[in-house]
């Protein structure tokens, strides 16, 4: 027997092609005649629309900035999401919304990273491209759990009461090198299970990964012995998830495929097998569009979407994406279903659920808290002692020391970041004290990936100079008379920044080389706030008054 499928809410003949008219005015068409429905493209996205349009309508990415590897779930009236931190700190990044298509960072459910291994500490930081890979998040017994894993060290858990918090210290579920995309599941009798991916490659197996599936303790601390068995192989397998829908077992995956990276899914009566197997997707080449990592979402009137990003990164990352679904023969068809049945990328549509102010489209920090805000990671974690948000109320203190390699962003410990959001334009500005500087210390304003680019002082010789870096290259500026500087940044639609820095506050001038911003070690770029003494550990540094508008 197949499952009864879900009401499903979109078909072919309510779609609307977004070739012939402006997102705007098909936001505005669906407003007013209240039936419009997610509509295939086969052209690109506009460069820097995305999200709520203000009008009913939502555009691809719904989120334009580098929220990886997400998965979701419903909990009440909310939608919870997680996504990837690498080796940013604090780790495992929370977001809520209301709609599916406005999202908050609600938290991080790693405090200290730490807990993963000493190599993300700021005193190695040699974790780029590893540390917190794709994981899961689940709600169970009046808690959340959160699942994840790190391709050297192996899967974690930790679980909360609340998104906030307390997230309990991590548990090492699994220690072991090779491992990713890990998804927890309770069967109806109350068993507990972990499916998950050794992508490290067997050369008898050639590029095939294997899909394990554990039983769990009833804590979901440790692996049930003799309990491990494979449940598929194929070429570069992994974005596991597990579901039960209508008593049919739906195991959701990813592979590599001609066309590119697809989603698939197994489907049995249990968990034994046997399987069958179908293709959810197509992938793209131009544009690229190849969603991966996602999580499936039933709302109540019926209808199912699908939360995902785009497995091929940009400037900004990877993307969050919001795609409908459609039942077919038992089947949940991502996207718009083609001829063959299968689902093709949308651009655009009516909000899954109406209401929902568009979230504001800036981020402003005066530092006057006793915590940071949780739009903020720093790069690896940070060395407590060296920074400070009470030394000097109002104001970020870092205090300088020196790099593990001199002059390189890469390796300058208590770096504070924030992501970047692939907008039609935008602006950072932030106020520097430099009356703290000491010989031999820089600091600044910096976007970073693979090449880091800054706009900031330097001093030496007991003279303060604004300078501006584009990777090696460092153009000076004049001597800073007084104490503070503003520092900015502006980013255009193709992730070309360019700095400008003002004495007052008011004017600005232009200085140094564009910097452009890139794609790296599987993250977009980032917003920095740094400082670093060659020399000596000596001298800190007042930030205040950050302003992002994308």
């Amino acid at each position: 027997m197949q499952p009864t499928p879900p009401r499903p809410i979109n078909s072919a003949a309510r779609s609307v092609s977004l070739q012939s008219m402006s997102r705007r005015a098909l936001g505005l068409l669906g407003a007013a005649l209240g039936l419009l429905a997610p509509s295939a493209d086969a052209g690109s996205p506009r460069p820097g629309e995305w999200g709520d349009q203000g009008d009913g309508a939502y555009a691809n990415p719904v989120v334009a900035a580098d929220f990886s590897d997400i998965d979701v779930i419903r909990f009440g009236d909310e939608f919870i999401a997680m996504s990837s931190t690498f080796q940013y700190s604090p780790g495992v990044v929370l977001l809520r919304s209301k709609d599916l298509v406005n999202w908050t960072i609600a938290g991080h459910a790693v405090p200290d990273v730490r807990q993963i291994g000493p190599e993300m500490n700021w005193d190695r930081m040699n974790r780029y491209g590893t540390g917190v890979w794709a994981g899961s998040i689940r709600r169970h017994a009046g808690k959340f759990w959160i699942y994840f894993g790190t391709p050297q060290e192996g899967y974690f858990m930790t679980t909360a009461p609340a998104v906030e918090g307390p997230w309990e210290p991590l548990t090492h579920v699994f220690k072991a090198e090779g491992w990713d995309d890990c998804c927890p599941f309770w069967d109806d009798d109350g068993q507990m299970y972990l499916v998950g991916t050794q992508f490290s490659k067997d050369p008898a197996n050639g590029k095939k990964y294997n899909i394990h599936l554990w039983k769990l303790t009833p804590d979901g601390k440790a692996f049930v012995p003799g309990s491990d068995r494979i449940i598929h192989q194929s070429p570069g397998s992994e974005a596991n998830k597990l579901y039960k829908i209508n008593g049919l077992y739906y195991h959701y995956y990813s592979e590599v495929r001609p066309e590119g990276r697809v989603v698939m899914m197994n489907r049995a009566k249990s968990l034994e097998g046997p399987w069958e197997t179908r293709q959810l997707n197509h992938a793209t080449r131009t544009p690229k569009v190849d969603p991966n990592q996602g999580g499936l979402i039933q709302l109540d009137d019926g209808g199912w979407w699908f939360f995902t990003h785009m497995g091929s990164g940009t400037w900004a990352g990877r993307m969050a994406h919001l795609l409908p679904v459609t039942w077919i023969d038992g089947w949940p068809i991502l996207g718009q279903p083609g001829p063959d049945g299968i689902g093709n990328m949308v651009w655009g549509g009516k909000k899954p659920i109406l209401g929902q102010a568009p979230v504001k489209r800036s981020f402003s920090e005066s530092f006057d808290s006793a915590k940071l805000a949780p739009t903020w990671e720093w790069n690896h974690y940070p060395r407590d002692e060296k920074w400070s948000l009470t030394e000097r109320p109002g104001a970020l203190r870092l205090h300088a020391f020196r790099p593990l390699k001199p002059d390189d962003i890469h390796k300058t410990g208590n770096t504070l970041t924030q992501r970047i959001y692939a907008s039609e334009r935008g602006r950072v500005t932030v106020k520097l004290d430099a009356s703290g500087l000491a010989d031999g210390q820089n600091a600044g304003l910096t976007f970073f990936s693979r090449h880091a680019g800054w706009i900031g002082v330097h001093r030496r010789q007991g003279e303060t100079r604004i300078v501006q870096v584009e990777q090696t290259r460092r153009n000076q500026g004049p001597v800073l008379a007084g104490a503070q500087v503003w520092l900015r940044a502006d980013i255009d639609v193709n992730g070309l920044v360019s700095f400008a820095y003002s004495t007052d506050g008011q004017d600005y001038l232009p200085l140094g080389e564009p910097h452009q911003a890139g794609w790296w070690n599987y993250r977009g770029n980032r917003i920095g706030l740094f400082t670093y003494n060659n020399d000596a550990e000596a001298g800190h540094v007042d930030f205040e008054d950050f302003d992002y508008v994308y």
